[in-house]
């Protein structure tokens, strides 16, 4: 379609949509440049069937660290030794092994750290700090007026 010169002043109705055509082409060669770089380059390796093979197990020990001080493991009470032989002896077993932390309010949080510290130098990569559940943030405990004992 050419361009009209002339008196006639109609109004151009149709869309030329060879600009679009030609952006979306060299989207495509780029995409196709690209994509070859992109893969990740890989040995093909086809790996054997095992009717007897075992999937790793996972090993949750649940932790809790009172406002008096005490440790409790799976709700028994505990020591750091206990602790660390717990971790021991699932990491024996070749399980993964998750540590939930749940610890009092009023727990100081280098008592956490100490605990983090201790669960992580055994090799425990994977932990999770339990919380209850609010609906909206509450004031901050620093602030908190705390009334003395009667």
């Amino acid at each position: 379609m050419g361009a009209k010169f002339g008196g006639d002043d109609d109004l151009i109705a149709d869309i030329n949509i060879t600009p679009f055509v030609d952006i979306v082409l060299v989207v495509l060669i780029i995409f196709m440049v690209t994509a070859t770089t992109i893969v990740k380059k890989a040995i093909p390796v086809t790996l054997p069937d095992a009717a007897t093979g075992e999937v790793a197990k996972d090993v949750s020990l649940g932790l809790t660290m009172g406002a008096d001080g005490s440790l409790l493991l799976d709700g028994q009470p505990t020591t750091p030794e206990g602790i660390i032989a717990a971790i021991d002896v699932a990491k024996k077993e070749g399980s993964d092994v998750i540590c939930l932390i749940a610890a009092d309010k009023m727990v100081s949080h280098g008592r956490v750290v100490w605990l983090l510290d201790l669960i992580r130098s055994r090799g425990v990569a994977k932990f999770a700090i339990n919380i209850d559940d609010a609906t909206k943030i509450g004031p901050d405990p620093a602030k908190a007026v705390i009334a003395p004992a009667p």
